[in-house]
């Protein structure tokens, strides 16, 4: 009988998964096929979560935690439980405190997006722009009366700089996620690339890189408030900013890149030399996995699914505090008792225990290391080249389980750590 229930209420859960995210008919022999499903006792539902908060809004986050760290969040609440795994929240704060919070944030966000449309009208109209407003050399590509005059002024500057992006955005946001039924509709288009464009304004110094549209895509579909989209995209570029940052000669991932050499050199060092043989020893072929964190080799679901277990093992207590202060909060380092340590998640609590802060938001290289090793035999008696490589790498497409591989990446950092410490 119970097995029954259980049976009928998994069946329920299943649907449930389709119906919150569904793909356009045309689309669905050429999307990855969806491994999550959310699973009675072990996903964190909707009740659960609700009854981890005090009568007064304050969250138990190590019951959070370990529920999703065992099987995922259900699609209804994740909007609400991602923005306290990437820092937007304090988990110790009442109810009246986020809702002040995110009253400021939402004034805020406003007023960046009234800012912009007074340069572009276009910005909150539901269109948007797949065109260039304005030349390489700052000359309008066409009348639209939003240019300024040209000038050396630095706020010119970076009037121009930011209109150069504009249709960029638009020409990725059209293909952004477009297996989902979400984004036939033109006025979520509009959505995502209006917070791109605000997103662009207000980080000036990286400005809009390709990928960035990858993340964001699954805030503006979890989070209806598009100010409270942005807040979470915002949040989850902190993460993975510096490696958007490029210039003439380096890309910012390059720094996460040569720490997945030096792990790969430390696991599997017979692997890592056949691929530096092939001029594989930088491994610019998981640029992409590291900058869309996986996006594109699960389907959508998985990659959710992935994103949030990451970050629950990443969890750090002291992140929305660190991010309140631009990251001038200091924690003093003392032995943490056993209830503390269960505010952390797994991954980010063998780092505190080993002393090691310098692996913070590293499970993504671990991530990759996983996968090259369950690859190590294709990859070292097939590959005779860089073309081999990528072929192979490229063929996980699809064919990833989420689940295992995080996984084999939790047991590539302890076999790295301890080798590391010998």
């Amino acid at each position: 009988m119970l097995k029954s229930i259980i049976g009928r209420s998994s069946n329920k859960q299943n649907a449930d998964m389709e119906s919150f995210f569904p793909i356009r008919p045309d689309c669905q022999q050429h999307v990855p096929q969806t491994r999550f499903k959310p699973k009675v006792g072990k996903t964190l539902s909707e009740r659960r979560w609700n009854a981890a908060f005090d009568q007064d809004g304050r969250l138990d986050i190590a019951a959070v935690l370990r529920r999703i760290q065992r099987g995922g969040i259900h699609p209804s609440i994740k909007g609400a439980v991602w923005e306290f795994l990437l820092g937007c929240y304090d988990p110790n704060s009442t109810s009246e405190e986020r809702e002040n919070l995110r009253k400021k944030r939402r004034e805020q966000y406003n007023s960046w997006k009234e800012e912009c449309k007074k340069i572009v009208p276009i910005i909150g109209t539901g269109n948007f722009v797949m065109a260039p407003l304005e030349s390489e050399d700052g000359e309008p590509v066409e009348s639209n009366g939003t240019l300024q005059p040209n000038s050396d002024d630095e706020s010119d500057k970076k009037v121009s700089q930011w209109k150069l992006s504009l249709h960029q955005i638009g020409l990725d946001v059209v293909r952004t996620d477009r297996a989902l039924v979400f984004y036939e509709n033109e006025a979520n288009q509009a959505k995502l690339w209006d917070l791109l464009a605000i997103y662009t304004w207000v980080d000036d110094d990286i400005g809009y890189v390709q990928g960035m549209n990858d993340i964001c895509s699954p805030m503006v579909i979890l989070l209806k408030d598009e100010a409270d989209a942005f807040w979470c995209f915002e949040h989850a570029m902190r993460r993975v900013r510096e490696n958007f940052r490029s210039n003439a000669t380096s890309m910012g991932v390059q720094a996460q890149l040569g720490i997945l050499s030096q792990v790969m050199r430390v696991v599997d060092p017979k692997l890592h030399q056949h691929l530096e043989g092939l001029d594989g020893g930088e491994y610019l072929f998981a640029i992409r996995m590291l900058m869309v964190l996986f996006r594109r080799e699960f389907s959508f679901i998985d990659a959710l699914y992935l994103w949030e277990v990451m970050w629950a093992m990443e969890y750090n207590p002291n992140m929305f505090a660190d991010y309140a202060s631009n990251g001038s909060h200091e924690v003093v380092a003392t032995k943490l008792s056993s209830k503390v340590l269960q505010q952390y998640g797994k991954y980010e609590r063998k780092n505190v225990r080993n002393g090691r802060t310098d692996q913070k938001s590293l499970l993504a290289v671990f991530l990759v290391a996983g996968v090259l090793e369950t690859k190590n035999k294709k990859l070292l008696n097939e590959a005779k080249g860089l073309d081999d490589v990528a072929q192979i790498m490229g063929d996980i497409t699809g064919s990833l389980d989420a689940k295992k591989a995080l996984t084999e990446a939790l047991k590539i950092h302890k076999k790295y750590m301890n080798k590391a410490r010998n």
